[in-house]
């Protein structure tokens, strides 16, 4: 499998963990998730992300689950793996046992530590020294899941001028700069400030997806339990169809408004994918959110809506 570089475009869905009820991995059916993920279409995985409950596993689970989706996957997308870690000993070691299993680039947050611009491009001109000269990298601006650490724009193009295995920006800003942070970017790209690179979007569920394909992001890098959702909303918009994109986008767009609430968002994605067959189990590795049962009525009712909608749009 060719490794990650500027010219990635898709949806790179980012991957949920499976758990028994005991909390022990799900072997079983991460293999079936794998198969459901590709199913959909989508165009490559990234797994031990945010949602996929990283900071939950062992060192020695995160390589035996890295290791079995590559098994299943079996080359016919890239993975890309999630590395972050509060030290880089940690972030090297696991990103070398990936890359050796065959991972086509790891994603990189900024540390929690940082506090200035400066501090910032420090972080990842150490990142990338770490990871060594072979392992291209996605750069991932999520300011709420890293401890509220903001990478202004002006950051960004100082590590794409300056770290070549810088490859990839993973857009996830929000609330900030969002869209005009990403129509700054390929601005500079446009004026030769920067190198082009793949800007996949992320905000949970793609809630920006047809803006920011229009702003001139390459496609997404998030989760969604309806992954053929943004497949679909990118196609349509690579082919010329906005208003297509923007009327499938539409129909998804309730349900991915309720996966993304910030303490029940991830019980949601598990209990839509148990619901799919996709997993056996909606368990989540404590600590975790559950589901009342006026949650699953919501669940519910919008599946009912979201299938109606889309019957409609043909």
């Amino acid at each position: 499998m060719p490794k990650l570089d500027e010219g990635a475009r898709g949806v790179y869905l980012i991957t949920v963990t499976p758990f028994r009820d005991d909390g022990a991995l799900d072997l079983e059916s991460l293999d079936r998730l794998t198969d459901f993920y590709l199913g959909c279409g989508v165009t490559g995985l990234t797994v031990l992300g945010v949602m996929g409950e990283a900071p939950k596993l062992t060192a020695e689970e995160s390589r035996t689950y890295v290791k079995r989706v590559l098994a299943r996957v079996g080359g016919r997308v890239p993975v890309v793996v999630g590395v972050s870690s509060p030290g880089f000993a940690a972030m090297g070691e696991l990103a070398k046992s990936v890359m050796d299993l065959g991972a086509a680039g790891v994603m990189v947050g900024p540390g929690a530590q940082v506090r200035t611009d400066d501090q910032a491009f420090a972080y990842y001109e150490m990142a990338a020294e770490t990871l060594g000269p072979g392992t291209p990298f996605c750069v991932q601006d999520h300011p709420l899941a890293y401890n509220g650490v903001q990478l202004p724009v002006p950051v960004l193009k100082r590590i794409f001028q300056a770290i070549p295995t810088a490859v990839m920006l993973k857009h996830e800003d929000w609330p900030g700069p969002g869209l005009a942070k990403l129509s700054a970017i390929r601005a500079a790209s446009d004026k030769g400030e920067i190198r082009r690179v793949s800007v996949l979007a992320g905000n949970g569920g793609g809630l920006f997806l047809p803006e920011e394909l229009s702003r001139g992001a390459d496609g997404a890098m998030t989760g969604f339990s309806y992954p053929e959702m943004m497949v679909g909303v990118v196609a349509a918009h690579a082919a010329g169809d906005v208003e297509r994109a923007h009327d499938f986008f539409d129909a998804y767009l309730p349900l991915a408004r309720y996966e993304q609430q910030s303490a029940l968002g991830l019980a949601v994605r598990k209990y839509l994918l148990l619901k799919r067959g996709a997993i056996a189990s909606m368990a989540i590795r404590k600590p975790g959110p559950k589901l009342s049962a006026a949650d699953i009525a919501d669940i519910d009712r919008l599946i009912a809506r979201q299938e109606r909608r889309l019957t409609e749009l043909g």
